[in-house]
């Protein structure tokens, strides 16, 4: 059988551990070379080294000047709420009954779906991101249009339907058992269907009930291999309202641990006010925090501990969670988080930002191998960053002195503006200015 052959010159850069635990985390080649077979990365290295294995005549794509890196993984986004992004509002609460719900209420229309997941996956690409576990609404037709936007472009995505019972509109509610009932169905539908991937989605535990997340905790053991994605201890108003609704649990996150929704490939979104238990059980279970530093510095929500999640070795990743999130970049998204952790007194070098950005956010989906770096046989999502992208992005990076500052420059100064291509299982699925 012929075999796909394709290459890519550039300075190349991955992880292979994270840079808080080891001075050997990431892998850097000046004048790299990557090269894919069949949409699957075969060899990495200097290109000095590996130009002399590539078959006769096969053409490589030449992006020397650019940075050659794995596709971001956003880890907490909202794709309905793409029409609402930066919508004022006093705070979480009375920003979800003025904006989030009647805009999620259009997403029973099919058409209407589709549109807006087409564009929000364009957004993503053209941002860098290639994989996001993704928040749909209550409604079927909302994750059909999703995935169905997502398998156009062969892309590994997490998303699914979300699960709300009660404290929330008429028009958005399901029930537990419904809930329950349409979330299987479109875990047949969807999950492990090419390169989909089903993600259990309580919204958050004020808007279920006891019953409907005893019904998910039993979805989730019977499907493990599926995700959970939820909100946890985002706001203190919020925080107070589930101890008023829980008053068995021990905290907010206990309501979850309660009924079975600690483990792996469970991600729970802000995790600001925690505390050391609940840090331990998390680290215990197998269950990972996607920070969003963004949507916590627009809505006041609070400052993200690192150092404490840091100290219980809790599994972390970045995300953007548009619409509480300002911008799908996930360089923006690092300038924040670097503000955020100074903020708390830790210093965040731009290479962990880098790795939680990738293999961080693939350790957190379980999905090390797969994607977030380019190990053998790993598939083949990737971005080509431009130093050069902004006058002021070429000025300072030429003054860089190491890979560091580089980093650095692109993650403070760099947005969709620095995204060259976008590449999907070894096709380009974005190039800047087409």
């Amino acid at each position: 059988m012929q075999q796909d052959i394709k290459a890519f010159r550039a300075s190349i850069l991955h992880f292979t551990a994270d840079p808080a635990l080891s001075d050997k985390a990431h892998s850097w080649h000046e004048d790299g070379l990557l090269v894919l077979r069949d949409g699957r990365v075969q060899a990495v290295g200097d290109y000095a080294q590996l130009k002399d294995m590539l078959p006769p005549g096969t053409q490589v794509r030449d992006y020397r000047g650019k940075i050659i890196m794995p596709g971001f993984i956003d880890t907490h986004i909202h794709y309905p709420q793409t029409d609402m992004i930066a919508s004022p509002a006093p705070g979480l609460l009375p920003w979800l009954e003025t904006y989030t719900f009647p805009t999620e209420r259009q997403f029973k229309d099919p058409a209407h779906a589709r549109g807006v997941a087409d564009f929000f996956v364009k957004e993503l690409l053209r941002c860098g991101t290639t994989t996001a576990m993704v928040y749909c609404t209550v409604h079927q037709e909302s994750v059909d249009a999703f995935f169905g936007a997502a398998e156009a472009y062969d892309l590994r995505m997490a998303a699914g339907k979300v699960m709300m019972d009660r404290h929330s509109p008429d028009f958005l509610q399901d029930t537990a058992e419904s809930g329950a009932r349409e979330s299987e169905e479109l875990i047949h539908r969807w999950h492990n269907k090419g390169r989909n991937m089903y993600a259990l989605t309580p919204r958050f535990a004020p808007t279920s009930t006891e019953a409907q997340l005893q019904m998910c905790g039993e979805l989730a053991r019977a499907y493990p291999d599926t995700y959970v994605q939820t909100h946890v201890a985002e706001n203190t108003d919020e925080v107070a309202w589930v101890k008023s609704l829980f008053p068995n649990a021990r905290s907010y996150l206990d309501v979850y641990d309660q009924v079975g929704l600690l483990r792996p490939r469970s991600m729970y979104a802000h995790c600001i006010w925690l505390d050391n238990e609940d840090r331990a059980r998390m680290a215990a279970t197998g269950a990972a925090v996607s920070m969003c530093a963004t949507s916590n510095l627009f809505l006041g929500s609070g400052l993200f501990d690192f150092a404490a999640a840091d100290r219980q070795q809790v599994a972390l990743s970045l995300a953007t969670d548009v619409g509480g999130g300002t911008s799908f970049s996930m360089l923006q998204t690092m300038n924040e988080t670097y503000k955020v952790a100074r903020m708390g007194g830790t210093y965040l070098p731009a290479l962990r930002m880098f790795y939680l950005a990738t293999l961080g956010g693939a350790r957190s989906m379980q999905l090390e191998g797969v994607v977030g770096n380019f190990g053998p046989g790993a598939e083949a999502d990737f971005i080509v960053l431009d130093p050069k992208a902004t006058p002021l992005l070429e000025r300072r990076t030429t003054r860089c002195n190491s890979l560091e500052e580089l980093l650095f420059a692109l993650a403070l100064l760099g947005d969709d503006r620095a995204i060259a291509a976008t590449y999907a299982a070894g096709k380009q699925v974005h190039l800047r200015g087409e």
